[in-house]
């Protein structure tokens, strides 16, 4: 007999390693993308939960908004953001995109960390929050509280520094990196306890993120993890753990590496898994950490669904769910926001592929 799941009981079935109706199905894109597939649905511009809903999505994401004070002046032909953030306009042949710059706190010491105004806790809309969590919940979906940029370190420090002077101090212990880790750090675990306490009731997990790998292999070392990232992201986890939420945590690249440590962490589900990436191929992750961890993406947004024909996605979707598949455990999603250089039929047909083969 045909079972027919809620979105929330098919995500929560397939994350604890039992097999739903079918496979649960999440989404990301580019601005473009979802402009074009409103075109492709007819539906109005800018209407995020009817373009879901055509895609048979089961997630809902959502955290909570600043809406506080503005903290750094505005630059021209910049966007800067309450952390002091900077992105400049990239244009190209399909579009374009918003790419951080200038990195403000590159050379900054101890004193310059201190003194960087950063978003407090009580400046973010938790009303809006967990009134947007309750109406989903009430509507049966997967509700995700977070998103990679929530716990991340390396990027988001980055993105004031440069990648190459976090992991400079890293390995160093500079002590004004570590400041300007620290700070963020509190600000992000005291928003997470303020947004699940909003939402209590209203939320399913909670998701984080840390990319740890380059196509090739690991970005740091084992032990540079287990000194610098993995305390720092415990916070978060324990703070789930309080309301008994899982924890779904995306990282780039080739990051199996660290897996087991996500497992002893007490984290379920890892997000991203670029299939072209060392060690990241679906069928090694499903052999060597199915029983362990849960997965979601594994869709290449640099594979076929931006550079292959419609027949090419059918085919790796297919391929992809076939692994994936048996025993539970996993969530089909792209690796990245679905870049604007995929054809909307494709895209189309990876969501079709999805709900046509993903079933049990």
């Amino acid at each position: 007999m045909t079972r027919t799941m809620s979105s929330r009981d098919r995500v929560l079935t397939a994350i604890a390693h039992n097999e739903p109706d079918r496979v649960p199905i999440d989404y990301v894109a580019n601005p473009e993308i979802d402009q074009r597939l409103a075109q492709h649905f007819r539906l109005a511009p800018g209407d995020h939960d009817a373009l879901l809903q055509a895609l048979d999505v089961d997630f809902r994401h959502r955290w909570p908004n600043y809406a506080g004070p503005k903290l750094h002046r505005d630059l021209p032909d910049r966007l800067v953001d309450e952390w002091g953030r900077r992105c400049r306009w990239i244009a190209h042949e399909t579009g374009g995109y918003w790419d951080w710059c200038d990195w403000p706190l590159e050379n900054a010491g101890l004193e310059e960390i201190d003194a960087w105004p950063m978003p407090a806790p009580d400046d973010h809309d938790y009303k809006a929050f967990a009134a947007a969590c309750r109406r989903y919940a009430d509507e049966h979906y997967c509700v995700v509280a977070g998103g990679a940029g929530v716990g991340d370190i390396i990027n988001f420090t980055g993105m004031l520094r440069t990648m190459q002077q976090v992991l400079i101090d890293l390995a160093t212990d500079d002590p004004a990196g570590l400041r300007l880790i620290d700070r963020k750090l509190d600000v992000g675990v005291e928003v997470a306890h303020r947004a699940l306490d909003a939402a209590h009731g209203y939320v399913d997990l909670l998701f984080i993120g840390e990319d740890l790998g380059t196509q090739i292999g690991p970005l740091m070392s084992l032990d540079m993890f287990r000194k610098h990232i993995r305390p720092r992201l415990q916070r978060y986890v324990d703070l789930a753990k309080a309301h008994n939420l899982p924890v779904m945590i995306h990282s780039c690249g080739s990051s199996s590496w660290a897996f087991d440590d996500f497992v002893d962490m007490g984290i379920a589900i890892v997000d991203t898994l670029q299939p072209e990436a060392k060690d990241m191929a679906p069928a090694y992750l499903k052999q060597r950490y199915g029983d362990r961890l849960a997965f979601h993406g594994m869709i290449s947004t640099a594979g076929p669904v931006a550079y292959g024909s419609v027949d090419d996605v059918v085919a790796v979707v297919r391929e992809t769910l076939e692994i994936m598949m048996p025993a539970g455990g996993y969530c089909l999603a792209p690796t990245h926001c679905l870049q604007s250089n995929s054809p909307v039929e494709n895209v189309v047909a990876m969501y079709d592929a999805a709900r046509q083969f993903g079933q049990y």
